[in-house]
């Protein structure tokens, strides 16, 4: 029986047993007995399926990542310590020293940040794109060394609506898959996969755990594309891994299991960007309402987006969710039901009127975090994408006078009350 999203977000993942826990269990530990050295041995040749170390699997990560997987309509997944971790992995399973990737520029500055300077230095070079790109813009980026195309659903903090269909149309021209970043949307308001995507990665930290309680990551496989087809792009995933005898991925598990395989074969077992069991179970806590808090979110945010559009001292907003963002067509395509909590906006003043304004905020808390159930809100220019020059700022959409405000599921008046109050003081 298919079951709907709102069923997923309370049930996938994990069907106990007659007799067994109702809830997921938190299996914390960090190794697991057997009888042989011959059934350990079948394991770490992966010719078994099981647990012996947490550091690769735990039974709590694997159903909460099966859980994630089924929302998005995967056929794997993973989870990782951060979204970073899994950005990162993402794009290091497919590519190495002498590499390239291509990513949209608007990308979040932390993982803008990664891809310019530290894959840099470890032999992968990037080319950024803008979202609006031509056709044959996009096209002369890609290079024969290129591995994939990363971009994001709704971008952070500049919220610019990713041409999913066209992007992923690109990338498959040139035999590399389409990586999108889905934190802000979520798949209660859209599935990369439909669109043409092959991998999608989440900050779980944000509104899947929804509470501010656990740092997390999980990546995605749709299982579809052809990595034997690419053969000549993907030796990682086409020819004999030596450190397990040989092994092909793609020959072993095929399209739907051999990207996740190696990423946690290979990856997790070498850099051990494990997300612990309990941290797991908390992220399943916030999933199981996931389906309600983001529709409270996005409620939210669209009347807080269209008191901002009327105040005088606001100078400009950008929310994909008003019919007046340049991005609202592309919203209605991709995410019918809804954007995000998050709006971002330019206070009149510049940068010192937006600090002002954040100090006077009663509500809203001052964090470097978003898509919380609390109401928070930052300034990035000063923080979170802080290591930018001028031109990458530029270039990710961000303005010295920016502030992304991302709503909580309080209640709507009392954040319009507040902003009212914080902007009519400057």
């Amino acid at each position: 029986m298919t079951q709907r999203i709102e069923t997923i977000c309370v049930q996938g993942g994990y069907t106990p047993g007659n007799g067994e826990p109702r809830q997921i269990p938190i299996i914390q530990s960090t190794t697991f007995k057997y009888d042989t050295a011959e059934q350990m041995a079948a394991l770490f040749n992966l010719e078994a399926s099981g647990y012996f170390y947490t550091r690769l699997q735990n039974p709590t990560n694997d159903y909460v990542a099966a859980k994630i997987a089924q929302l998005e309509g995967g056929t794997a997944a993973m989870l990782t310590s951060s979204g970073q971790a899994a950005s990162f992995f993402s794009v290091f399973n497919l590519a190495g020293a002498g590499d390239h990737i291509v990513a949209v520029s608007t990308i979040y500055g932390g993982t803008f940040n990664l891809f310019a300077h530290t894959l840099k230095r470890m032999g992968i070079e990037t080319t950024f794109i803008k979202p609006t790109a031509t056709d044959e813009e996009i096209a002369s980026a890609f290079r024969p060394n290129t591995k994939c195309v990363f971009g994001e659903t709704i971008a952070n903090p500049a919220l610019i609506v990713l041409d999913i269909e066209r992007f992923a149309k690109a990338a498959h021209a040139h035999g590399v898959p389409l990586i999108v970043d889905n934190t802000f949307a979520t798949p209660v308001n859209c599935r990369p996969f439909e669109w043409g995507a092959d991998i999608i990665v989440h900050s779980t930290t944000k509104y899947m755990d929804g509470h501010g309680a656990g740092v997390g990551g999980c990546i995605v496989d749709s299982g579809k594309f052809d990595w034997l087809a690419h053969a000549d792009k993907f030796p990682g995933l086409c020819t004999p891994d030596e450190s397990y005898h040989g092994l092909v991925y793609a020959e072993r598990f095929g399209k739907e299991g051999a990207y996740i395989t190696k990423a946690t074969a290979q990856l997790m077992r070498d850099f051990g960007a494990i997300q612990s069991p309990q941290n797991a179970y908390l992220l399943n806590l916030g999933l199981e309402s996931l389906h309600l808090r983001v529709e409270r979110h996005c409620r939210n945010a669209l009347e807080v987006a269209r008191f901002l559009e009327q105040h005088p001292n606001v100078a400009w907003v950008r929310y994909p969710g008003l019919a007046s963002d340049p991005y609202h067509e592309l919203a209605c395509k991709y995410l019918p039901n809804g954007t995000c909590g998050v709006v971002s906006f330019g206070v009149r003043g510049g940068r010192p009127a937006a600090e002002a304004f954040q100090r006077a905020l009663k509500v809203a808390a001052i964090e470097t975090h978003v898509a919380d159930a609390r109401t928070c809100c930052l300034h990035p220019a000063s923080t979170t994408h802080r290591q930018m020059n001028d031109e990458e700022l530029k270039a990710c959409g961000i303005a010295p006078e920016l502030v992304r405000y991302s709503c909580g599921i309080e209640n709507a008046a009392d954040l319009i009350a507040d902003i009212d109050q914080a902007l009519n003081a400057l």
